[in-house]
């Protein structure tokens, strides 16, 4: 048997199938992709039928160097990167390159999946070879012709004609309109009153239990149907008089099934919703139990591949599932027959096996230890849910009363419903999460039968009010992509991600809240590009791709339909004014802009000069509302706040600094509230922290920020100063290039040495600890405009990428390892404008592609 090549995506994966081959074998990995369409025009060529030109960055170049030494020396080149369109898309790369070098004469060379990286699965794999899948190629460039094209096309219309918008993507503008149409939906809400009747009651032998109102004088009852207190007090003077009697008991025995397997929205979802992780959070730590965990000396993968749309289970698993519910739950909970789960994708080429142990026998408790807390917290989960899919149904038995109350010539009719388990099955191995409704049927009612009187101890009319649609959380809004069949289980953590990091969004209290950016944007594609953000459309161009997949259209016609009209649309408002834009969202978002004011007052006159008319205007930082007679007047306020949040309150004196007799004062401006020494230039700033008060901050407060960073002291060890500070990520100690947060902005001016070497040595011990200054952290080549390269690096302050003498710190949340070349771009371009004054030199690469020849 002669030499073989290996080639797979990470050092991770390759380290853990290195173990399992023999001395014939080398295994690569290429770092992810090793090529992609570079970030300037004319990388794809519509009018050529879009031919594509790839660019190889520096560090890729390095990988592609070491793996082609080894394919010299090599009889068969084997492609295992991952089993779906992205890994196969790797692999095709790879071998393109491989070809360009001429090296793969008299080579053989095969392409393997498999989706558990275990011994068996692996030399399984090697076992039945294939060559590469055309179609699922094909998809891919698709996808990212597509992607570029939109990108490439739409984001210069939006710079021109929206100062300040990021970029627009083609399935990010959708998932952002989703959550901008669901707070236009909150604003415009106007709450229902309504009133609930509930009786307290016990039977006749004391037991007390609780009934709803079903019935009033023969006519039903819904829940909203009480509208005024007068009609809740009627129901409850007849309840309050009237024998109470049980008129109605009916038990009825059902059964629950259990849930399929995970797949990978729906793991995001669980995850998000039992563990608090992010769907990016969950996607890391899968790949990290996909690729393989050292358990007692041997490294092993836990989990099957993690990126899939499928809910079946392989065949030779399910025995081994059957066998794990014997051993852990009983032989009670085994069904007499395995259970079988169709899967919901359109897409079967990409519709993989679902999410599941790779050793069903391995429980959660056996690898405990070889995990750290998230590892463990994920892999239950995934464990439970896969146990579960192939228990016995959970069997509960719902009971129905009815009581009838009469009284003053009136009848009425209360309702009480409670459940009951009477067999575990499923539920034994994963609970599921009751709703509100759920919860009160699945209280226990005493035992109860007909004719039985039964005795009042109080009813309670309570009021209520409709509440708006809840925002979405990432899981939600997950689940709502998948409805509408927006994005492919690849997309949706990215997606997500995506908009935090151009903060069109952001996320409190786990819930997505659209910034001023993001309604901006998501108004001007409705109003100009409707046709590209509606669900229905991308809806149906994903199933179009699926069917590239399938090889059943051929990728370049799919380009063509879509180029022809997506083209003629940016055409048709290139002669646009910002002008005729800015009343479009005046219009548009005139319930945000200019809601109405208590006192009558037209909404969009202006409170500081009287004369003036306020209007939406943008700005290199977002969008705001602005009074028509600027310069004269000044007046602004950020897009969506209140007339009292407005910008220019004008400083409150504090007082003078003794040292330097400048003044020291509290201002707001469109970043928030903050603190200033002096005046111009020169002035010193320091934010006010989030949490505090900016009415409240007095003199002593405001001196203390303006002397930050604060010397705590010496560290033990090294002698060198330890600092506090507060910076973009909240408080902070600093200890030669080391980080450590801070709980709250407090701490800063009352930590001691002891609490700062504690949270440093903690950080260390985590191996979060930041270290030196300007670091290299990521390589991402050549400035496709101009000379130089383009790093991420990392800072005094954190992460930022760096072309030339200019620095883009990255948005916050952002992993340095994720930027691409296209972001760090596009993120100098902005810097490089703000410090110039000027166009953004990368800005003159964002022409429509289709006007260019190679």
């Amino acid at each position: 048997m002669g030499h073989n090549v290996v080639i797979v995506e990470s050092p991770a994966k390759a380290k853990t199938i290195n173990k399992y081959l023999g001395k014939d074998y080398t295994v690569l990995a290429s770092y992810g992709h090793v090529r992609d369409l570079p970030a300037k025009d004319g990388s794809v060529l519509p009018d050529e039928d879009f031919a594509m030109s790839w660019d190889v960055d520096a560090k890729s170049k390095t990988r592609l160097n070491d793996i082609s030494k080894a394919v010299k020396g090599a009889d068969r080149i084997i492609l295992a990167t991952d089993p779906d369109r992205e890994g196969e898309a790797i692999s095709w790369h790879v071998l393109e390159v491989l070809n360009q070098k001429k090296l793969l004469k008299d080579k053989e060379v095969q392409r393997v999946v498999f989706n558990a990286i275990t011994k068996k699965s692996i030399l399984d794999a090697m076992d039945h070879p294939r060559d590469i899948d055309s179609d699922l190629v094909d998809a891919y460039l698709a996808r990212r012709a597509l992607d570029y094209l939109v990108g490439f096309s739409l984001s210069p219309v939006l710079w021109r004609k929206l100062p300040g918008a990021r970029s627009a993507g083609r399935v990010q503008s959708v998932a952002l309109r989703l959550i901008c149409d669901r707070e236009a939906e909150i604003e415009v809400f106007k709450p229902q009153e309504y009133w609930s009747i509930t009786a307290l009651l016990k039977n006749g032998a004391g037991d007390p239990f609780e009934a709803r109102i079903a019935e009033f004088e023969g006519e039903k009852l819904q829940r909203l149907d009480i509208t005024s207190e007068a009609q809740a007090n009627t129901i409850r003077s007849m309840l309050e008089a009237a024998t109470l009697s049980v008129s109605r008991v009916e038990s009825k025995p059902t059964k629950r099934n259990p849930y399929a397997p995970f797949t990978t929205s729906t793991l995001q979802q669980d995850a998000s919703r039992r563990l608090g992780f992010s769907a990016s959070r969950t996607m890391q730590i899968a790949q990290k139990l996909y690729e393989g965990v050292d358990i007692g000396g041997e490294t092993m993968g836990l989990i099957t591949y993690m990126r899939t749309d499928g809910v079946q289970i392989a065949p030779e698993a399910v025995p081994q599932v059957r066998a794990a519910i014997e051993a852990e739950f009983g032989p009670q909970h085994l069904p007499e027959n395995p259970r079988y789960y169709s899967t919901k994708a359109k897409n079967a080429q990409e519709a993989h096996e679902a999410i599941r142990p790779t050793d069903p026998g391995r429980t959660p408790r056996a690898v405990a230890r070889f995990l750290n807390d998230e590892q463990k917290k994920l892999y239950e989960l995934i464990w439970r849910r896969t146990i579960a899919s192939q228990m016995a149904s959970a069997e509960i038995e719902r009971t129905s009363v009815d009581i009838l109350a009469e009284g003053g010539g009136k009848r009425a009719l209360l309702r009480a419903t409670g459940s009951v388990v009477r067999f575990p099955g499923f539920l034994a191995a994963y609970e599921v999460q009751a709703s509100g409704e759920e919860d009160e049927d699945g209280k226990r009612l005493p035992p109860l039968s007909e004719g039985e009187a039964v005795s009042r101890e109080q009813i309670e009319a309570k009021q209520h009010f409709t509440e708006p649609p809840p925002r979405y959380s990432e899981a939600s809004l997950i689940r709502k992509m998948e409805e509408l069949g927006i994005g492919r289980p690849s997309t949706y953590a990215s997606v997500l991600a995506t908009l935090q990091n151009r903060d069109y969004v952001k996320l409190e209290k786990r819930r997505f809240i659209p910034d001023s950016k993001g309604r901006v944007v998501t108004s001007f594609l409705e109003s100009f590009f409707k046709r590209y953000v509606e669900y229905d459309f991308t809806a149906d161009l994903e199933e179009r791709l699926d069917l590239v997949s399938d090889g059943k259209l051929s990728w370049k016609e799919l380009m063509r339909d879509f180029w022809k009209q997506f083209s003629a649309s940016i055409d048709d408002i290139k002669d646009l004014r910002v002008s005729e834009v800015l009343d479009m969202l005046n219009d548009e978002l005139a319930f945000v802009a200019f809601p109405p004011r208590e006192d009558g007052s037209h909404p969009r006159s202006c409170p500081k000069c009287a004369n003036g008319e306020l209007s939406l205007k943008v700005g290199r930082y977002g969008a705001f509302v602005g009074c028509s007679n600027y310069p004269e007047c000044n007046f602004t306020r950020q897009l969506g706040a209140s007339e009292n949040e407005a910008e220019d309150t004008g400083p409150r004196v504090l007082g003078k600094d003794p040292a330097t007799d400048e003044e020291i004062t509290v201002r707001t401006g469109r970043f928030g509230p903050y603190v200033q020494r002096g005046e111009g230039k020169e002035a010193t700033r320091g934010s006010i922290p989030k949490g505090w008060n900016a009415a409240e901050i007095d003199y002593e407060r405001a001196m203390q920020l303006l002397s930050l960073p604060r010397l705590i002291g010496q560290h033990p060890e090294t002698g060198k100063p330890i600092t506090a500070g507060i910076g973009r990520y909240g408080p902070f100690v600093l200890h030669e290039g080391v980080y450590a947060n801070l709980e709250t902005p407090d701490e800063v001016f009352t930590a001691g040495i002891n609490r700062a070497v504690d949270l440093l040595a903690e950080k260390a011990a985590k191996g979060g600890a930041r270290r030196g200054a300007a670091a290299s952290l990521k390589e991402l080549g050549e400035h496709p405009e101009l000379k130089g390269a383009v790093t991420v690096k990392d800072g005094r302050y954190g992460p930022y990428v760096n072309h030339g003498k200019v620095n883009a710190t990255l948005p916050r949340g952002k992993d340095p390892q994720s930027v691409t070349l296209e972001e760090a771009v596009q993120l100098i371009a902005a810097k490089a404008e703000s410090k110039a004054g000027k166009k953004a030199p990368a800005k003159k690469a964002a022409k429509t592609p289709a006007k260019k020849k190679a």
